[in-house]
């Protein structure tokens, strides 16, 4: 299939598929937590400990619009701030056990929800998607995604999405 508009709408059609499978995911945790403060949460889980204007780089927000996300991941028991030991002039974020806790169910519900999908596809499609999608993934220049052996969930992309965007 070399139907560049074939290869989009696909493409756009799992997309779909794949945002639904995110906000499924969170369904769970959607009264104490959006989508743009779980990618907070996410960046947390894989950088650890980080300075407040680091975070907002990261996630191509203003510091001030970070900050009340940090402020709202506070007061949910999912984030907590400390002074940097190494600069007491620093505040750091971190998450939580509980945040911590909420990035792991989050990632695992989402895992269990794609794999259910994926078994339910004859095991030649499997593999044929698997390089369709790796060349697709290399062509985007994102990351592969950990294996299965790898807990750490990876904010994948999330840190070069423009302001306002999320997966």
């Amino acid at each position: 299939m070399d139907d560049v508009d074939a290869v989009t709408r696909a493409v756009l059609t799992a997309s779909r598929l794949l945002v639904a499978v995110s906000a499924r995911s969170l369904a769970e945790v959607e009264d104490r937590v959006t989508l743009p403060q779980f990618r907070m949460l996410v960046v947390l889980s894989t950088r650890g400990a980080t300075k407040l204007v680091a975070l907002a780089e990261l996630l191509h927000v203003a510091p001030s619009t970070a900050m009340r996300m940090v402020d709202r991941l506070i007061a949910a028991g999912l984030a907590d701030r400390q002074i940097n030991p190494d600069n007491r002039r620093e505040t750091l974020l971190q998450l939580t056990d509980e945040g911590r806790l909420t990035v792991e169910n989050v990632t695992m519900r989402r895992c269990q929800e794609i794999a259910g999908i994926v078994e339910r596809l004859a095991p030649e499609h499997r593999a044929s998607l698997v390089d369709a999608l790796t060349a697709f993934n290399e062509a985007g220049g994102e990351p592969p995604a950990p294996d299965g052996t790898d807990t750490d969930p990876h904010p994948l992309g999330w840190a070069n999405l423009p302001s306002g965007h999320s997966t």
